[in-house]
């Protein structure tokens, strides 16, 4: 890699540090150019990190990710109110420390071993080279006594890192992904440096209760750290804070999207280019194994085929976006969804639209939520799922308070969304059942379940996630300025 020094980056008191960046880079024919990217986090923590910024219009926080381009070195730059501090990345790091450790071994691992996780020893000793680059570039930038909000299963170890290096920060860790029980996180061949590089933290925060459970029964039996409640004694005298933080979204903008004249007359292009069918089923996912893709799909056909559903009157539409496609797990599971898909609607009968619309692609976010709003059933079915912010957005959408979801059990969702019509999606009969109740109740009752979950998504958004998270950060701080 290149040897020549970073510009250094001004000194803030606000950092984010995550896997990449919250920018995308287009090229044109004037050359490059950066934008936004889409996702939850990028929207919630924007306006957290402009409203650092000094009275004076002085910019005062940052963010340290990669760029999406391996070998290659970017000196950080102001964008958006903030500062872009770049992280590079080689092409045999990536491959190893994001494709590899953390894609390979700890995401499925972190959900529930739904794939058998790998583990190759050179990639540990790249996912740490990795966090300490990491770690660095956050320690380099933070002012004295900085907020530093680290983000995701990707980092795990830079909270232990930062301590070592600027132990006047104040440090946060979110884990936006499952947090195994300890029978699953014990395979892992470097378990305690994980756990011990988590507790760096002063504030673990998780998606549910029990991911937060599992990390303060792992960290006593792995560590001899003595817990009390959501406290846990560290051996330097600092104690850390492992505590549930329901990730959301800004239902306001996905509700505004929504209700725009434009997508709604999207919305009802797309019924009609579906031929208007009575009920129109409706799943969005990213194309990984844990989203119960290959479960959804053979309910939906069966019904279909049992005729409980029929051609005519109703229509689903799949949409998977790619995701990790250079990874094989990955691989097989395009081409048995495609296959299963094909088979499906190779037992129609006449020449009208197929029975399943399958769309494997990116897909544009006012596309999505024009898909929110022609869909009578949102069918959200992962076999494990952190949260799924998919689900939010969905009832965020449904302007009129019209509308069905059906949610996995599995999804941390399903704990805030208790009038969603829950189901186990390894029960594939008993998915049926439910997607036929959602179906078949009556609109008063859909419409009633409807409207107390989107009264949850409207009152605890990401911003209530994100002031939540850092209040208690700032409260740690506190506490640990006054002892010490």
């Amino acid at each position: 890699m290149p040897s020549t020094p970073h510009k250094a980056p001004a000194h803030v008191s606000f950092v984010v540090v995550a896997n990449r960046l919250p920018i995308d880079r287009v090229s044109g024919p004037d050359g490059d150019t950066w934008r936004t990217s889409p996702g939850g986090l990028v929207t919630a923590m924007e306006p957290v990190l402009r409203g650092r910024n000094r009275a004076d219009g002085q910019v005062d926080s940052a963010w340290v990710g990669w760029h999406g381009a391996p070998d290659e070195r970017i000196d950080a730059f102001t964008d958006g109110g903030f500062q872009i501090v770049p992280v590079e990345l080689s092409a045999q790091e990536v491959a190893e420390y994001y494709e590899g450790f953390s894609n390979a071994m700890i995401w499925p691992l972190y959900h529930d071993a739904i794939a058998t996780p790998d583990f190759h020893r050179e990639w540990w000793a790249t996912y740490q080279e990795v966090n300490q680059r990491f770690a660095d570039r956050a320690a380099e930038v933070a002012a004295p006594g900085a907020i530093v909000w680290v983000q995701d299963y990707q980092l795990q170890l830079v909270p232990a890192m930062l301590r070592k290096a600027r132990p006047d920060l104040h440090i946060g860790f979110f884990l936006h992904i499952p947090f195994p029980p300890a029978e699953l996180f014990s395979q892992i061949p470097r378990r305690r440096e994980i756990i011990e590089g988590l507790l760096g933290a002063d504030l673990i925060g998780f998606q549910v209760p029990g991911g937060a459970s599992n990390f303060l029964r792992l960290a006593k039996r792995l560590t001899g750290c003595r817990t009390h409640g959501d406290e846990i004694e560290l051996p330097d005298g600092r104690r850390s804070l492992a505590r549930a933080y329901p990730i959301s979204i800004d239902a306001h903008e996905f509700a505004d999207l929504a209700a725009s004249p434009p997508v709604t007359a999207r919305a009802a292009q797309i019924r009609s280019d579906l031929d208007n069918p009575k009920v129109l089923l409706l799943g969005v996912d990213r194309l990984d194994y844990t989203k119960g893709l290959r479960q959804r799909i053979r309910a939906v056909g069966e019904l279909f085929a049992e005729g409980r559903l029929q051609p005519e009157d109703a229509a689903f539409v799949q949409v998977a976006t790619p995701s990790r496609e250079r990874v094989a797990e990955y691989q097989l599971l395009r081409d048995d969804i495609e296959r299963l898909v094909g088979n499906i609607n190779g037992t129609a009968t006449g020449f009208g639209r197929p029975l399943i619309t399958y769309r494997r692609n990116q897909v544009p976010r006012d596309e999505i939520v024009a898909l929110y709003r022609a869909a009578d059933i949102m069918l959200v079915t992962p076999l494990r799922d952190g949260m799924n912010l998919v689900a939010k957005e969905y009832l965020a959408s449904r302007v009129d308070d019209s509308g069905a979801l059906v949610l996995s059990e599995f999804a941390g969702a399903a704990r805030e969304l208790r009038q969603a019509y829950q189901v186990n999606p390894y029960d594939i009969n008993g998915m049926k059942d439910t997607i036929m109740r959602a179906v078949t109740d009556p609109p008063a009752v859909r419409r009633r379940r409807l409207r107390a979950q989107r009264r949850e998504v409207f009152s605890h958004d990401i911003a209530w996630w994100a002031d939540r998270f850092l209040s208690d950060l700032a409260g740690v701080a506190r506490e640990r300025h006054r002892h010490g």
